[in-house]
């Protein structure tokens, strides 16, 4: 899986949201938005899945502590599909994150190393990001 975007400066602060715009490739797998300090100290991994052996169409979020995942959290909603341009955004609170994405779909992730500040961005996978910004 390669990598689309690196960021090593994002600045994301709690009270931030993130919202990301792009292309989900006409034929992808799965992709991934990694937010953390580094990409073995992950607070969210966001990962859309169209090809889950368990579950199909599924988005899976996880966190990395040292190298080694954590528990992840299963979403059986897929709101993107392949090939279209998808707009979602990912706001960062205290004690959790709120990923809002298309069809009205949300879902939350717990804030699991307590960040209070995110340097680290990552985006792989079969998804091509057209803007991003914080606000």
């Amino acid at each position: 899986m390669s990598t689309n975007l690196e960021i090593h400066s994002l600045g994301m602060k709690t009270g931030t949201t993130l919202k990301i715009k792009g292309k989900v490739d006409s034929d992808a797998a799965r992709f991934n938005v990694n937010l953390g300090n580094n990409s073995n100290d992950l607070a969210l991994h966001f990962n859309p899945r169209f090809d889950d052996s368990r579950d199909g169409y599924v988005i899976v979020c996880n966190s990395k502590s040292g190298g080694s995942w954590q528990s992840e959290q299963r979403e059986k909603q897929l709101p993107f599909s392949q090939g279209s341009t998808v707009k979602f955004s990912i706001e960062f609170k205290d004690d959790k994150f709120v990923i809002k994405m298309p069809e009205g779909v949300e879902m939350e992730f717990p804030n699991r190393h307590n960040y209070n500040h995110i340097d680290y961005m990552a985006v792989n996978g079969g998804f091509k990001v057209t803007s991003f910004k914080l606000d």
